[in-house]
């Protein structure tokens, strides 16, 4: 299966046209051929079987056979992370949180994040691919980086987590606590952690701590290992 993305796919129009990228790839990578088989998605979970009517590597034109609509998952997951200071690392969590299933992505600048700036077209381009590769059809939202005090205030999911051993009492994991069918939001800090004041925000706004094992993680780590824990209660 030769999967494609499109967005704000017009299933209705005669003929149709994949962004040059995908272009290239289907004509000089797979080398199709007009009348060959593809599947397209516009990443709102949507799968259209379509047919090659023309090949471009700057146009390649299309026209949709039928649609299939995605069963939404009866779950989501939001990831709020800081960015670390290698973007390799942020950029490699956001192929792998993609692949596992996640609905959103959400970075935020923490008091002791180091990395202040973020790439996020580049993250788009990595999350498509591993969309692709992992052949789902919803592409999950990525979130520009914003104050934590901003992201707390975004935050509606109802059951709410804080990746952060406790001081004064006994840690209790994330798959001990989450329960399944629920809307989550996960906050995993920076490398040099939350500061105590951002941990009391968070409790004010009803996050709650947990932890992710037994062992101390890396950011992106902790953050995947969270996407992990909360789509196995899932299954």
């Amino acid at each position: 299966m030769h999967l494609f993305y499109q967005p704000g796919v017009d299933s209705t129009a005669p003929v149709l046209f994949l962004p040059e990228d995908e272009s290239r790839h289907a004509v000089k990578t797979l080398r199709l051929s007009s009348g060959d088989p593809i599947t397209v998605t516009d990443g709102q979970g949507n799968a259209y079987s379509a047919v090659i009517t023309a090949t471009d590597p700057r146009r390649c034109a299309f026209r949709v056979l039928s649609v299939q609509a995605a069963i939404p998952r009866l779950f989501s997951v939001r990831l709020c992370v800081a960015p670390t200071k290698s973007p390799d690392r942020i950029e490699w969590f956001v192929e792998k949180a993609v692949e596992v299933g996640i609905e959103r992505i959400s970075f935020f600048l923490g008091q002791h994040s180091e990395r202040r700036h973020l790439k996020t077209d580049r993250l788009e381009k990595i999350a498509i691919a591993a969309m692709k590769q992992s052949l789902q059809t919803y592409l999950p939202q990525l979130d520009e980086p914003v104050s934590f005090g901003e992201l707390l205030r975004s935050v509606g999911e109802e059951q709410r987590f804080i990746a952060h051993l406790p001081d004064n009492e006994p840690p209790v994991g994330l798959a001990k606590v989450a329960t399944p069918g629920g809307q989550y939001a996960v906050l995993v800090g920076p490398e040099g952690d939350f500061s105590t004041n951002e941990l009391q925000q968070a409790l004010d706004a009803g996050f709650r701590m947990v932890t992710l094992g037994n062992t101390r993680l890396r950011t992106e780590t902790a953050a995947l290992t969270a996407c992990q824990y909360l789509n196995f209660l899932n299954q």
